[in-house]
């Protein structure tokens, strides 16, 4: 590599003012490798693609990499060939790039048209607007279902109204959740405990709302050393609030951490608010989805003016146990196809979507939903794929766990797979555009042209996906960082460079 793009890659800082510069310099630099390996000839196909070996491994042999750990893949999709690979078959950690494992085995478990249905039922007569018995609610994993997607509680207004619209009243009786579709681990094996506040780590239900978060809104003290005030939105998430945060003058930076002990519905807050700081507001993850989901309908029941006599139960707390195979159905409620509910999945990353998916895999094989029966049907897929068995290991359906391990050729294997299903490619962030890619690669060959996952944790990052080359070669590419000390920007910044090269690629001169 030539000095001037070498002291590029080395930088610290990289401004979208410098793109031009970077791909002048990778430009100077194929032409300098060309002119080396044939000094009077055109630049060949073979030259151009040793130009682009050597400008991608200056990328990932930067100093500031010197402890860290990469796995790359690039293919043609167009030739089959690999254009360039290190520790292809290396398993790493790949974080959210997970979701690609999940959401291909789906596709090809349940389909692009399937839904996840809800329902209300019962066995008790209505007698004057008056339902002389429990209402329950069975659920069958929904996640789509609350204000955090979009419908801002329609769908539980709705059933309300449709409740209504039928004469009922009033509920004499009890609000029953039946959850048991999918087993009771909410929470994922090697999910890190520090994460389990949050809302990205939320656990997973058969019953689920607002993707079982609630909103914690972070303003200052009425003076220095007050603490600050936090408030719940909604506030029936079931959370306590440990206050143990401080005001601060200003400029004091804003310094929160939010800790849940498992299974326990306490948040602890602690850290410094500066003075005049507006609102804040974090997303924190409820204990029991169960119990959430049966207070926000209760509460939209209660908006329509249908009263509930009893209390909300968790069906397995009900004895005897309600037959709610034989209950009456009062309502049916289906949600969007997967190939709407996979664009929060892949554009966002909404790591609920991706544990719902792994649990109704485990249902597909007639079983139990549970992580175990769901990454038993994972895999099973993925074998007869012919990818092999031991370039994977699934822990979870979302990636949030550090058990999860997938070597690149496996996720390039997939991807290829997949490469002539625009639906898939449509749950894809775009470059410059959308999702979490919305931010990155702008002004460069990648910008809108760039179509991947992105994954990102404590000491890994992960971009997989499709682009095309400035042929209009199209290419797969799976690139993912782990083990490493540099900031994750540094790190997001490497891939973005051999993402960009990559789209700037051209077999030949102009």
């Amino acid at each position: 590599m030539n000095t001037g793009t070498r002291a590029f890659f080395s930088g610290r800082r990289l401004q979208r003012s410098s793109w031009p510069l970077l791909l002048f310099l990778l430009a100077l630099n194929a032409t300098a490798c060309a002119a080396r390996q044939a000094p009077a000839v055109a630049l060949t196909d073979a030259a151009a693609r040793a130009a682009l070996r050597t400008d991608l491994a200056a990328v990932f042999d930067g100093p500031e990499f010197d402890r860290s750990l990469w796995g790359v893949v690039v293919q043609s999709l167009d030739t089959g060939e690999t254009l360039f690979a290190r520790n292809p078959t290396t398993l790493m950690m790949p974080a959210s790039n997970m979701k690609i494992l999940t959401l291909a085995a789906s596709i090809e478990r349940l389909g692009w048209d399937h839904t996840f249905e809800t329902r209300l039922v019962t066995s008790a007569p209505l007698q004057d607007g008056a339902l002389q018995g429990d209402l329950i609610v069975v659920g069958g994993g929904d996640p789509s279902i609350g204000g955090r997607v979009g419908d801002e509680g329609r769908v539980l207004a709705s059933w309300a109204d449709a409740l209504w619209a039928a004469g009922l009243r009033s509920i004499n009786g009890r609000l029953i959740g039946d959850d048991d579709l999918f087993d009771d681990d909410g929470v994922g094996e090697g999910w890190s405990w520090d994460d389990l506040a949050l809302g990205y780590a939320a656990p997973v239900g058969a019953l689920s709302y607002d993707e079982n978060a609630v909103e914690l809104a972070v303003t200052p003290g009425a003076g220095v050393g007050d603490p600050a005030v936090l408030t719940l939105h909604p506030s029936h998430g079931g959370l306590a609030i440990d206050n143990q945060t401080v005001t601060q003058p200003a400029p004091a930076p804003l310094a929160l951490a939010l800790r849940r002990p498992p299974d326990v519905p306490r948040l602890v807050a602690r850290g410094t608010v500066p003075q005049g700081m507006a609102e804040f507001v974090r997303t924190v993850s409820v204990v029991n989805p169960t119990d959430f989901f049966l207070s926000a309908f209760h509460d939209a029941l209660l908006a329509r003016g249908i009263t509930v006599s009893g209390p909300t139960l968790d069906i397995d707390l009900v004895t005897p146990r309600p037959d709610v195979f034989g209950a009456r159905l009062l309502l049916s409620h289906r949600s969007p196809p997967l190939s709407e509910l996979a664009l929060p999945l892949m554009k966002v990353s909404r790591n609920l979507y991706g544990e719902t998916l792994l649990k109704t895999l485990g249902t597909a094989l007639g079983q139990p939903g549970s992580a175990r029966t769901g990454r038993e049907a994972l895999r099973e897929t993925v074998e007869a794929w012919g990818i092999p068995p031991d370039s994977f290991i699934v822990s979870d359906g979302s990636g949030l766990s550090r058990y999860n391990y997938a070597a690149p050729e496996a996720l390039v294997a997939v991807l290829r797979r997949l490469a002539d299903d625009e639906r898939f490619e449509a749950t894809l962030p775009v470059a410059g555009r959308d999702g979490t890619l919305e931010n990155r690669l702008q002004g460069t060959p990648a910008e809108d042209n760039a179509r991947a996952k992105g994954g990102s944790m404590s000491n890994v990052r992960a971009l997989s996906g499709y682009l095309r080359t400035r042929d209009r070669e199209r290419l797969v590419f799976s690139i993912v960082a782990n083990n490493f000390d540099a900031a994750p920007a540094v790190v997001d910044r490497a891939v973005d460079l051999a993402v960009a090269r990559l789209a700037a690629f051209s077999r030949s001169t102009p």
